[in-house]
């Protein structure tokens, strides 16, 4: 067992860092390049059609995880895997499920390997130590949140070795397709934004896509990436990394933490929650 996610420990530093967020679209793209997360997505899923909303239940959710408690993280649990349950279908003449165990661990591997990858790119890589109890923590997670024990490498060399062998073994898919496609003409989400920023906002979004996927996915997918892209990403990442990096960590994961705590209320308050937010967001209960 880790040590609990408590303030200052690796996972409760780096899960809920704001700079994550640079890299949200990419973790998405890495989840349905798997064929099963795929299907699903394709079946079950109204991002395409309503992605803001979407997006907050996702992040709602995943604050629940590291900052909503060890009690927060199994009722959390309980109510995916509940839900996941029905996502059911066909995929190439095969059945498939939601719950199927090497798909659900990669969706957590993909959320295990974002924060590490943004402290890589946009701060300070985590130490050998730092490493170690982060993986520690979020294999504990991965365990509350239902990924079977043999699914989860026993450490960090071994959690690389299992996502560089995924990556390497996925192409490309209709699903991926339609994922950045709506990344390109997402609707803006307030309406008093100017379109010229948010067209401008939408271009970063592809780019910082292209930056930061794997390589090998990258080529795989037909996304350009030239040698001038390098060079710009590496002139945006340095900015971000010298106006953040001062920044305590407390106020870095604030705001993830803050909407942890919210919905962990929320969840025992689901009639205000259905207020709030249409769907079977963290709270909800099935409607009688």
């Amino acid at each position: 067992m880790a040590r609990p996610v408590v303030r200052g420990t690796a996972a409760w530093k780096y899960f809920g860092d704001f700079r994550d967020a640079l890299r949200a679209e990419q973790v998405l793209v890495l989840q349905v390049a798997h064929p099963v997360v795929a299907a699903g997505v394709r079946d079950h899923s109204d991002y395409a059609a309503d992605p803001w909303t979407r997006l907050m239940r996702t992040v709602a959710s995943l604050s629940i995880y590291v900052y909503g408690g060890e009690s927060g993280a199994r009722v959390e649990a309980a109510r995916l895997r509940a839900l996941h349950r029905t996502f059911t279908g066909m995929a190439d003449g095969r059945r498939y499920s939601a719950l199927d165990p090497a798909a659900y661990a990669w969706v957590h591997a993909t959320l295990v390997k974002a924060p590490v990858d943004a402290q890589r790119f946009f701060g300070q890589p985590l130490s050998t130590s730092e490493l170690s109890e982060y993986y520690a923590q979020m294999r504990d997670i991965g365990r509350v949140l239902g990924v079977r024990e043999r699914d989860l490498p026993r450490d960090w060399a071994a959690f690389e070795r299992y996502y560089d062998a995924m990556v390497a073994g996925f192409g490309t898919n209709a699903t991926i397709d339609t994922l950045l496609e709506t990344i390109r003409t997402v609707p803006k989400p307030v309406r008093g934004l100017p379109d010229s920023w948010w067209r401008g906002l939408q271009r970063g979004q592809m780019f910082l896509v292209r930056a930061t996927l794997p390589p090998s996915l990258r080529e795989t997918l037909g996304l350009q990436w030239t040698d001038a892209d390098q060079r710009r990403f590496e002139r945006f990442s340095g900015c971000v990394r010298i106006a953040s990096t001062p920044i305590p960590a407390w106020v870095r994961t604030a705001p993830m933490r803050w909407v942890g705590k919210l919905n962990v209320w929320l969840r025992a308050h689901p009639k205000v929650y259905r207020t709030l937010v249409r769907g079977d967001g963290p709270g909800a209960q099935p409607r009688p």
